[in-house]
């Protein structure tokens, strides 16, 4: 019912940017909370950031004045800009949506993952 669709992966070089994209699809009822993780080889999974319904935004400490996560409410869609990308941000980057959906029994929670998309950042 729910499909959470990433983009904008690729390899940068240090100091460059990339822009990820996460568009949920389905049937929305609407969408609290969107988050992206990463999670690089051997490691755990991490907040990178997450915005709620209203914009507030909070981060994780690598992504602190480097990356800003915004959302487009009219597109389902949730963004992550990368600046000043460094070779510890190479990780499978995943995106978070909370919210409600239309069921045949009315508005019903979910949450849901993205299938991640690659970032790797190598000279």
């Amino acid at each position: 019912q729910v499909q959470l669709v990433e983009s904008g992966g690729g390899l940068v070089q240090p100091g460059g940017s990339l822009r990820l994209s996460c568009a949920v699809s389905g049937n929305i009822f609407s969408i609290n909370a969107m988050a992206w993780h990463r999670q690089a080889p051997g490691m755990q999974r991490e907040l990178v950031a997450v915005i709620n319904n209203i914009g507030a935004t909070n981060y994780g400490d690598s992504a602190k004045g480097r990356f800003t996560i915004y959302r487009d409410n009219a597109k389902n869609t949730t963004y992550l800009q990368m600046n000043r990308l460094k070779p510890e941000d190479t990780a499978v980057y995943y995106c978070f949506a909370t919210g409600y959906y239309y069921s045949d029994r009315g508005p019903e929670e979910f949450d849901y993952w993205g299938q991640g998309t690659q970032v790797t950042i190598s000279s």
